[in-house]
């Protein structure tokens, strides 16, 4: 059963690093408008039909929301707002590092702080429940081989901006630039793992008779609904500010466009949709239902990185770069299993 619920976070995983592959199938939108257009699919379309799920026969939405303490209705639209500042910025530093420097970071970053901010922020709110106690030492260490992995691939990044001329990073990655890339990504990671804190305070918005597959869904929309909230003032602003508004207008292109990004945020859900059935099948594993985000995340830099190679990101690195990219790329991996073998 362990097995079968990591095998479904990993298609997720997988999924998710795809996301920004339909996106370069874009044609003649800025950023902002195709930024956001794919948002209305992975951040309210497709959450609002995954939350559906989690409504068993006789039971209604209204009922759902009133039989839970507004307090963690709130907390969890609030950490999705500050979750979509890590949103945003996650795909700007796709924007300056490239698919797979950029996810693996941010991602790292993302992994670490989302799970162990939950258990800090809800023993202040909950003390009586104890969340301190799912911060057990295999979790810890689960987290450290995490970000150990992490960081032999940030090595492998460094090496790559010092080997590669900017002709040959430009050509990589069109918009090229390491340091401000490093800098949002880290803040992109800081604030994308309020997802997950969201999660833990929308973790009792189900029903008794809700499938456990299906118990985080209500949950995982009202982040995502936050999150679209700080995406959409932010794009909306950048539209009238850089005179964009025309492109939802360029009907040459709309179709195809909202194909594209309908394909991108479908793959982007799939993960926290993958993420909610694998923790299904979880259950007989604290430590694995504590560590299953940062699982998530981990399997995503696995995944953007052989993406990253795909689309040649890499290209004309040397062999010991590519050497320490793939020994980071076996610790996540291994980061993964670790934690039930100890």
């Amino acid at each position: 059963m362990i097995l079968i619920g990591l095998l479904i976070i990993a298609i997720g995983a997988f999924c998710q690093s795809s996301c920004y592959v339909p996106i370069n199938k874009i044609k003649s939108w800025s950023w902002e408008s195709y930024w956001i257009v794919q948002g209305v699919f992975a951040w309210l379309v497709l959450p609002f039909l995954g939350m559906l799920l989690a409504i068993p026969a006789g039971h209604s939405l209204g009922e759902l929301f009133a039989t839970v303490p507004s307090f963690n209705i709130w907390m969890t639209l609030l950490f999705g707002v500050l979750w979509g500042v890590g949103g945003l910025t996650f795909g700007l530093s796709m924007r300056y590092l490239g698919v797979a420097l950029g996810q693996s970071i941010t991602l790292g970053t993302c992994a670490g702080l989302g799970t162990i901010m939950g258990p800090l922020l809800l023993q202040i709110f909950f003390p009586e429940n104890d969340p301190l106690s799912q911060l057990t030492w295999s979790v810890i260490i689960g987290v450290l081989v995490t970000l150990l992995g992490i960081a032999i691939i940030g090595i492998a990044g460094g090496m790559k901006a010092k080997m590669l001329s900017e002709e040959e990073k430009k050509a990589a990655v069109k918009e090229f630039n390491f340091p401000k890339g490093i800098a949002i990504a880290l803040l992109a990671g800081f604030m994308s793992g309020c997802f997950n804190v969201g999660l833990e305070f929308g973790s009792g918005i189900n029903f008794a008779d809700t499938p456990n597959m299906f118990k985080s869904l209500p949950a995982t929309f009202l982040v995502t609904l936050g999150g679209f909230i700080t995406n959409a003032v932010y794009c909306f602003s950048q539209n009238s500010k850089n005179g964009t508004w025309g492109d939802y207008r360029k009907g040459s292109v709309l179709l195809n466009n909202i194909v594209f990004c309908l394909i991108a945020g479908a793959l982007w859900y799939s993960q926290f949709f993958g993420l909610a059935l694998g923790k299904g099948f979880l259950t007989s594993s604290p430590v694995l239902m504590t560590l299953s985000f940062c699982i998530l995340m981990a399997l995503n830099v696995v995944f953007s990185n052989v993406w990253g190679i795909i689309l040649k990101e890499w290209k004309g690195c040397s062999r010991t770069t590519i050497t320490v990219l793939l020994a980071g790329i076996a610790v996540l991996i291994i980061s993964c299993f670790l934690p039930q073998l100890i």
